[in-house]
């Protein structure tokens, strides 16, 4: 019965996000929205939309350890898995612009996480101040595309945008369809994940930074891997890239804002590995410009020794 409700949560997580992010989408282009800004706001944060209710509901039930753990496992299994994988699969070449902004963001981003996390709590006005980097974020980055319109339309059109028919009815459907999904998904994984945790004596933190931030990433997995295979390098790497900022700054920050809570369990070594993940990237990207798949096995590995450290045995 556990394994069964860990599954049914990962399904409903998964479709939920596939067909919150198609209803959108095509709701977008039925009413003018350009490609661009489906792209930006639609697409990069609609595959963290699992990450999102997982982290509130768990803060709204007070289970701190997992709303945390959930973000922070993500950001790990997003480049050391999701990319590795992907690279492996694809060698990924990125432009400088990613180099240069982007990926320092994101671990200066890592930097003030760890800083707040430092006494396991997050407060309201800690919350506020992530809320507001995502915001900037987000502006910034709205603007500066506008200058690269291509990878906007390359992320409208990783998923297929839902529907056929001329309506918003159609759409407006699977938006409402996919947030409900998202909701069950959420209490099923959550509600699984604390019985695997009492029955086996494994702390929610490992639960949180294992099964559920592997299965909450499911959407940038899809994402990465078939962007990849495509030779849409851009996207690929984009897609986590935007992800990581997006889980720390607006999960956190909104999860935390909705209800303040603590994450005792969490340990340096998982707030380590979030960060060094984050930091290794930026010269494994800048030789040759390429990820290769050398260093998508690499990464693959470091995530599997990372698992065997954490795992209980």
């Amino acid at each position: 019965m556990t394994f069964l409700l860990i599954a049914a949560g990962l399904v409903l997580l998964y479709f939920g996000a596939e067909w919150l992010v198609k209803g959108a989408a095509a709701a977008a282009v039925r009413l003018g929205v350009t490609p661009l800004a489906i792209g930006l706001t639609v697409v990069a944060f609609g595959t963290s939309a699992p990450e999102l209710t997982v982290s509130t509901h768990a803060a709204l039930k007070g289970l701190g350890d997992i709303a945390v753990t959930n973000v922070v496992g993500s950001n790990s299994f997003n480049i050391a898995f999701i990319l590795g994988l992907s690279a492996a699969i694809c060698p990924i070449r990125v432009t400088k612009q990613l180099i240069r902004w982007d990926v320092p963001v994101m671990i200066a981003v890592s930097v003030l996480c760890i800083v707040l996390l430092l006494d396991r709590h997050l407060s309201r006005p800690e919350g506020l101040l992530l809320f507001a980097g995502i915001t900037a974020y987000t502006i910034w980055t709205f603007r500066q595309a506008k200058r690269e319109p291509d990878l906007a339309l390359g992320l409208a059109d990783v998923f297929k945008q839902g529907g056929a028919s001329s309506g918003l009815w159609g759409p407006a459907g699977l938006v409402v369809l996919g947030l409900v999904l998202l909701v069950l998904g959420s209490k099923l994984l959550i509600a699984g994940a604390l019985h695997l945790a009492r029955r086996y004596g494994i702390s929610e933190a490992v639960v949180g930074l294992t099964i559920v931030s592997a299965g909450t990433s499911l959407p940038e997995l899809a994402t990465s891997v078939v962007a990849a295979v495509r030779r849409q390098a851009d996207i690929s790497i984009g897609n986590i890239i935007g992800s990581n900022i997006f889980n720390m700054l607006g999960i956190l920050g909104i999860s935390s804002l909705v209800r303040p809570y603590s994450s005792p369990e969490l340990t340096f070594w998982d707030l380590g590995m979030m960060l060094g993940t984050a930091l290794l990237l930026l010269p494994l990207l800048r030789s040759g410009f390429v990820l290769s798949r050398k260093e998508g096995l690499f990464l693959l590995v470091l995530y599997g020794a990372y698992l065997w450290h954490l795992w209980p045995r």
